[in-house]
């Protein structure tokens, strides 16, 4: 079992007094920003493809802020173990700011694409550095109690997400989603800065950059393939196969390289833990089902079931209820029945949930979108807090902070390529349809105008039908891709060990 903070270092906390409630709050607001990113972007995607254009590109919004996410994680995992949470977190809030900023200015989908790199590099640093201050102020049995109060971050952020995205895009503008994060921010920062104290013991640290930038090669070659291939370029074309390559090369070189550096961004040595190397397993599939969701159920109810961005808001809001009450739940369930009973509860709903979503038709409403995404999000909240309680019971304290940023790594590199094979295949299935129909002058692009309400209007009917028909089959491929990830994701977690409570 993993061992609470070392004596010396505990002295030098007790000693300035972390202030426990004030620091936890300002972590819940901190991860409130981070949550409501995800609810509140996703919501005025629509809006924002509607404005800027570029439908084709539209993945890509997600993707990149992803890929920089899932890129940073590890090592602000390792930079909080090395020197300390406190002042890793402060500068990934700051940098996240600087990117929601300029995401407010953007003027090209290019634009927005870029600003969410510098977005998502802060990003990276939230959510792991943030439940790992709570995995050290809280011992196992109190973190089993937190992580539900935590969790209750991403309900509260699930109403007021969508709701705030609902209403900015059709009453004032869809800037003001990303605007929204910059006082939430700030107050954070403050408080971190007042009442977090920390003791941290000096000792020589190297960075792993080389690793670093080989897995963001790795991660981005294949994004670009996953998005593009059988899109802009063939899957058997010189270009694709050629990313295929660097990626798999970049990919060896850097488990290489972690094998033998001294301080590894991804210290491979947890995973032989059973229960960890599970447990990061099932994040990775139940990220890929994460976004699949998040990303796309939006477009559909918007522009399948033409319903105001505030209704295609409230079906992704569900999730987020569900999430934190099943958290909530599980909390207290994992120190009764073990962590792998809880687990595999919320594999059952997974798979529930996206069963519905695979006979979604446009005829069945948004309030069977909404119970298709409670379901998810149910799942998603018993999983999620079972893999976090465990591992960080698991680990001791000095490799907490990095065990941690391992599991949302995995969860964050299944949505970064869930953002991209969703994103590839949903393109790619638009493209066929269009070229089976015959039809002139229609393009990826113009599943603009279904997304732009007085452009939908201005349709003819028959244009309308076929653009929507087109939409609903592609998506439905998406969904049955959401499907065959939580049979997967429920397979893994029957692995888990039966001693683990």
């Amino acid at each position: 079992m993993g061992q609470a903070i070392p004596k010396k270092l505990r002295e030098k906390i007790e000693s300035k007094q972390t202030n426990r409630p004030l620091v936890l709050a300002a972590v819940m607001l901190a991860m409130f920003m981070a949550a409501i990113e995800a609810t509140i972007v996703a919501t005025a995607m629509p809006a924002i493809v509607g404005d800027l254009g570029g439908f084709s590109l539209y993945s890509w919004v997600f993707s990149s802020y992803l890929l920089m996410n899932a890129v940073t994680v590890l090592i602000y995992g390792k930079l909080s173990d090395l020197f300390g949470r406190k002042p890793i977190l402060i500068f990934g809030i700051i940098v996240f700011l600087i990117g929601s900023i300029l995401s407010g200015f953007a003027t090209s989908m290019k634009l927005l694409i870029l600003f969410r790199f510098i977005q998502g590099f802060g990003a990276g640093a939230v959510m792991p550095i943030a439940s790992t201050i709570v995995g050290d102020m809280y011992n196992k049995e109190e973190r089993a109690k937190i992580q539900g109060y935590l969790s209750s971050v991403w309900g509260i952020s699930a109403i007021m997400g969508p709701a705030l995205g609902g209403v900015f895009v059709e009453f004032v503008s869809w800037r003001l989603v990303f605007w929204i994060n910059v006082p939430l921010g700030i107050l954070a920062i403050i408080v971190l800065v007042l009442f977090l104290h920390e003791g941290i013991e000096k000792k020589k640290h190297s960075i792993d950059l080389l690793g670093a930038i080989l897995l963001f090669i790795a991660i981005s070659s294949i994004m670009f393939v996953l998005v593009e291939g059988g899109v802009r370029f063939s899957w058997t074309s010189p270009t694709v196969l050629s990313l295929v390559a660097i990626s798999l090369i970049a990919f060896i070189l850097f488990v290489w390289q972690e094998k033998h550096v001294q301080d590894p961004m991804m210290p491979f040595a947890i995973w032989k833990e059973k229960s960890i190397f599970i447990a990061n397993l099932t994040s990775l599939t139940t990220g890929v089902m994460l976004i699949g969701i998040s990303s796309f159920l939006p477009a559909f109810v918007q522009g399948v079931m033409e319903r105001s961005p505030i209704v295609a808001g409230f079906t992704l809001t569900t999730m987020s209820i569900g999430w934190p009450i099943a958290s909530t739940v599980a909390g207290r369930m994992l120190l009764k029945i073990g962590f792998r009973t809880t687990s595999l509860i919320g594999g059952v709903a997974l798979i529930f949930g996206s069963v519905i979503f695979v006979t979604l038709s446009p005829d069945d409403g948004p309030l069977w979108a909404a119970f298709a995404s409670f379901m998810v999000g149910i799942g998603m909240g018993m999983t999620t807090t079972s893999f976090i309680v465990s591992i960080q019971s698991t680990v001791e304290w000095q490799m907490r902070g990095v065990a941690t940023a391992a599991n949302m790594f995995m969860r964050t590199l299944g949505s970064t390529i869930g953002a991209a094979l969703l994103g590839g295949i949903l393109n790619s299935k638009l493209q066929s349809y269009i070229r089976s129909e015959g039809i002139e002058n229609v393009s990826l692009e113009s599943m603009n105008i279904l997304l732009n309400e007085q452009e939908r209007n201005a349709l003819s009917e028959s244009v309308r039908s076929v653009l929507q028909e087109g939409l609903t089959i592609s998506l439905h491929y998406v969904y049955w891709g959401v499907f065959v990830f939580a049979v997967i994701s429920f397979l893994l977690i029957i692995f888990l060990p039966k001693g683990q409570r």
